[in-house]
């Protein structure tokens, strides 16, 4: 029976300064099927497939492929023994074409050392039709969207002709068709004789594609369950320990005098000669949570880098509680009553070199209590306050405030950022993304916080891709579409369906200004 497992990892035990990712966990695949491993942000995921791709080296325990036990010092030898991985950020080089990612390190080349990428591009193409990848192998990587992207890191791992192939949170950055579309190619990838490992905290695409899942909690294993006999809630109870409430309760909104008013805005954009946000009008209120919903890359980006200063507006006016701050400073905005949790953590979010503590701080340690009027940090009162907020937002990292920021779960990395914005008792909170990567203990958490933010009678301007999310946390939906707001949508009177009309450009409203 011992030869039904493609990879088998036994008693592995991983550790670092301060944790124990992994305290002896087994893990069994078998050939040809698809394998979810599920678990919390740290719940140590990531770090059992890098120990199995060779990134990372365990302290304890054995790997057989095949029954047989092998070595894995480094990626090379993972790569020989036919094993792949996609990682959750992408390692691809963005100034080289599709085709010249996927042969990097494996180049065809003839007895003369010239490149031949004839056969390579024949091989590619033959590869994307075959599972359905439909990439374009000359376009460069930094042209292309996210999901092209992955694509392509799947591609990279089919031309290597790796048979196990692992997936570390595949969907996170994908849009919902995107998704529908990878957990297509993963079923015809499995049917091909692939066998997969999918690192996921969404318990809705575990269902849908896993024939068996591994649960993880707090670097320990919970146990594995066949995904026919199981249910979200039993799913849910193994990984975080407890009920998990996937309802959003809130009272009914009582908006009050408008925080932010926007008028005419249009942000140029960096891809196209259009505009990427083209005279858009509108406002929320005090107490309301207003949602901005739409497929990735309809000017969502833009708008937000207009509001919190990261853009300048071509046209249009901004007024945040009466002031005008059109033209204000980034610091002026933070320090004036907004607050923003960014999109793409690592560039806008936190210094990755940094300690959390002085994360925490960032934009508020020039304030007099946590700096001298001589200008020197005052240590202490920074360390307090950032333990008061790990403890607060339930921030795990191995070390507590000294961590540094870079070698946090990604998941950490975001509660931290929601603390500090949030902490900050902002007068209007952009939350773009928010729950981005997160699982369903933090998400209920996150949303949570939102609520009292706008139970607090302050603002809340969300951006969101994921619908289940904009439908249970607004109070009202904007819907933007190719960078214009084509409609305004009441969440308890609409569908799932009618809103996916509007974010495809099937259908629009004239909205209210």
């Amino acid at each position: 029976m011992e030869q039904a497992y493609a990879i088998e990892m036994l008693h592995i035990t991983k550790r670092f300064p301060g944790i124990v990712a992994n305290d002896d966990i087994t893990l069994q695949l078998k050939k040809g099927e698809i394998h979810a491993l599920l678990g919390e942000n740290g719940a140590g995921k990531s770090t059992l497939m890098s120990v199995l791709f060779g990134l990372y080296q365990a302290e304890e325990g054995v790997i057989k492929k095949d029954g047989k036990e092998v070595e894995i010092k480094d990626p090379n030898d993972a790569n020989r023994l036919g094993i792949g991985m996609v990682h959750q950020h992408f390692k691809l080089v963005e100034c080289f074409s599709v085709l010249d990612n996927i042969i990097l390190g494996d180049e065809p080349t003839s007895k003369g050392g010239f490149l031949r990428k004839d056969a390579a591009r024949k091989k590619i193409v033959e590869l994307s039709d075959k599972y359905g990848l439909s990439v374009d192998p000359d376009a460069l990587i930094e042209d292309i969207t996210v999901g092209m992207q992955q694509r392509t890191e799947i591609l990279k791992m089919l031309y290597r002709e790796n048979e196990i192939l692992i997936f570390d949170e595949p969907t996170a950055v994908l849009t919902p068709q995107e998704i529908e579309e990878l957990m297509q190619i993963m079923k015809n990838l499995s049917k091909e004789g692939k066998s997969i490992l999918f690192i996921s905290h969404k318990l809705n695409e575990i269902m849908e594609v896993a024939d068996r899942c591994t649960v993880l909690r707090k670097g320990k294993y919970i146990g594995t369950v066949e995904i026919k006999d199981t249910s979200k809630e039993e799913l849910s109870h193994m990984m975080v320990g407890r009920d998990v409430d996937f309802v959003v309760h809130k009272e009914e909104a009582k908006p009050g005098d408008v925080i932010l008013d926007v008028e005419g805005m249009t942000v140029a954009s960096k891809v196209h000669h259009n505009n990427a946000v083209r005279n858009v009008s509108f406002k929320v209120r005090a107490g309301e949570i207003v949602c901005i919903a739409g497929i990735d890359g309809n000017g969502q980006t833009e708008l937000v880098y207009g509001l919190t200063g990261l853009e300048p507006l071509k046209e249009g006016k901004i007024t945040l509680c009466g002031r005008d701050i059109t033209h204000a400073s980034i610091r002026d905005r933070n320090t004036h009553g907004m607050s923003h949790i960014p999109e793409d953590r690592h560039k806008h979010g936190l210094v990755l070199d940094y300690s959390l503590e002085y994360n925490m701080v960032l934009q508020r340690y020039f304030e007099p209590q946590f700096v001298s009027g001589a200008g020197f940090l005052k240590r202490k009162n920074i360390r307090e306050y950032s333990d008061k907020l790990i403890e607060q937002y339930d921030v795990r990292s191995g070390q507590g405030s000294v961590t540094i920021a870079r070698s946090m779960s990604g998941g950490n990395q975001q509660k931290a950022i929601v603390a500090r914005e949030i902490d900050k008792e902002p007068e209007l909170l952009v939350a773009v993304q928010p729950t981005r990567g997160l699982d369903v203990g933090a998400i209920e958490y996150i949303h949570k916080q939102l609520v009292a933010v706008r139970d607090a009678g302050r603002a809340v301007l969300l951006v969101s891709l994921e619908l289940d999310e904009v439908m249970s946390v607004s109070d009202r939906i904007l819907v933007m579409y190719e960078g214009e707001i084509v409609g305004e949508l009441d969440p308890k009177k609409t569908t799932v369906e009618e809103l996916g009309l509007y974010m495809a450009g099937a259908k629009r409203n004239e909205v209210a200004k």
